[in-house]
C-alpha cells in the first residue's frame, strides 16, 4: 500500500510559478513510475506528466510540455512538478499518482494509488 500526499498549491497570478510536492509512504517508491493529473470543475481528471520509477524518463502533455517540469527525488520518497507561466486554464486540483510499474503511462486506469489532491489557482 503506497499513501500520496500533495503540497504546494495555493494562488498564483497569471506568469507565475508553482512547484507541487507529492511524499509517498512506503520503502519501495524507487520501483513505482508516478504521474500528475488535474481536474477543473464540470471537466474529467486529465494526464499532465508522468516520470519513470528511476527518473531517467518523462513524458507530458502538450499543454504543459516546456513549461512544466516533473522530477523525483528517490531518496526523499517525493515527487515535484515545477509549474512555470501559469495560465489561468491551469486552475485545477492537481492529484499525484503512483503505479505499480516502473514505465510511464498518461493512463488514469494505469495508476494505482492517489493522492487527495491539491487546489492550484491563476488568476487573470
Amino acid at each position: 500500500q503506497v499513501q500520496l500526499v500533495e503540497s504546494g498549491g495555493g494562488v498564483v497570478q497569471s506568469g507565475g510559478s508553482l512547484r507541487l510536492s507529492c511524499a509517498a509512504s512506503g520503502r519501495t517508491f524507487s520501483s513505482y513510475a508516478m504521474g500528475w493529473f488535474r481536474q477543473a470543475p464540470g471537466r474529467e481528471r486529465e494526464f499532465v506528466a508522468t516520470i519513470s520509477a528511476s527518473g531517467s524518463g518523462t513524458y507530458y502533455t502538450d499543454s504543459v510540455a516546456g513549461h512544466f517540469t516533473i522530477s523525483r527525488d528517490n531518496a526523499k520518497n517525493t515527487v515535484y512538478l515545477q509549474m512555470n507561466s501559469l495560465k489561468p486554464e491551469d486552475t485545477a486540483v492537481y492529484y499525484c499518482a503512483a503505479r505499480n510499474d516502473p514505465g510511464l503511462a498518461s493512463r488514469r486506469d494505469r495508476y494505482d494509488y492517489w493522492g487527495q489532491g491539491t487546489q492550484v489557482t491563476v488568476s487573470s
